[in-house]
């Protein structure tokens, strides 16, 4: 049964990074077939496509009654996006740099709604209301993006447009499923393997739950910045982490109410405050993360992780 996960491990992996070679190769056309930035191309198309594993484990759990794995999902997330996916791609690629000023509504936008997070979180609850208000503010983050760069599919002609479709947009929708179901095989293998080798229920959880679900965000940026695509590196990140805040909360809240547990509430809500700071203070200057910034933010997950036990 061992070797049998195994094998499932090492094929779901290769899907995986297939997966994501597709997709950027895909995304990247787009954006130059509409004429759209890269960056733009990474925080949304990309982002979504990458954060599938989050809202699909995000509504499981709220059907199978345990909510409050939801914001475990999402926080630890997003705190993996930032360490361990930001640094190891800079690490990797040797820096990862971007034209895009976020400073200016990108990162506030983020830093708004990670206190905003954290303020919804306080009564141990996020409700109905509360996911309605953060579906809102996604929609509002995605019209800035429309009116920032207005160039779209609509001022192509028809038979540019049925060639998008099918030479561009459908690599990009089998890119996304095979990293959807690449990252959930990886989950489910690491997970049993685990299981049979006698591995602690924590180290499973904090393993293959939060950087398993960060697996298309990981393999995407690491794809991209490789390939020298590395406004889609950011992007990704960037676009992510809005969307898990923003959309895997707001869509999974609309099912019931979630519940805060206490560890994410008192530990892992001001870490990730903290590691949004981090990626502003790495990133302002020059919009560039070095491979010594990388190491030091890949250390600081080490760190995190630590702490949890």
């Amino acid at each position: 049964m061992l070797l049998l996960w195994i094998l499932v491990f090492v094929i779901a992996l290769a899907v995986l990074i297939k997966g994501s070679d597709w997709f950027t190769q895909a995304a990247e056309k787009l954006s130059h077939k509409l004429g759209i930035s890269p960056f733009i191309i990474g925080v949304t198309v990309v982002s979504v496509g990458t954060s599938l594993p989050e809202l699909a484990s995000s509504i499981a759990a709220v059907a199978a009654g345990e909510s409050e794995i939801v914001l475990g999902n999402v926080v630890g997330s997003n705190i993996a996006n930032i360490f361990l996916v930001l640094g190891l791609g800079a690490i990797i690629a040797g820096k990862l740099s971007t034209k895009w000023e976020m400073r200016t509504v990108d990162f506030p936008i983020l830093f708004a709604a990670t206190f905003l997070l954290i303020l919804m979180c306080l009564d141990g609850t996020f409700t109905f209301m509360e996911a309605v208000f953060m579906l809102f503010g996604y929609g509002v983050y995605l019209n800035y993006l429309h009116h920032k760069h207005k160039v779209g599919i609509h001022k192509l002609s028809k038979q540019q447009q049925k060639a998008t479709f099918y030479k561009i947009l459908w690599p990009l929708l089998i890119g996304a499923t095979l990293i959807y179901f690449g990252a959930t095989w990886v989950i489910k293998s690491v997970v049993n393997i685990a299981t049979i080798t006698h591995v602690p229920s924590s180290i499973i959880a904090v393993t293959a739950v939060a950087v398993g679900t960060s697996l298309p965000e990981l393999f995407v940026t690491i794809v991209a910045a490789l390939k020298k695509k590395q406004e889609l590196a950011f992007g990704n990140i960037i676009g992510s982490n809005m969307f898990n805040i923003f959309g895997v909360t707001g869509i999974t809240g609309l099912f019931g109410t979630l519940a805060v547990d206490y560890t994410i509430l008192v530990f892992a809500l001001p870490m990730l405050l903290v590691a949004t700071l981090m990626m502003y203070f790495v990133t302002a200057r020059d919009r560039t993360v070095t491979r010594w910034e990388g190491w030091l933010l890949f250390m600081l997950y080490v760190f995190f992780v630590v702490l949890l036990f």
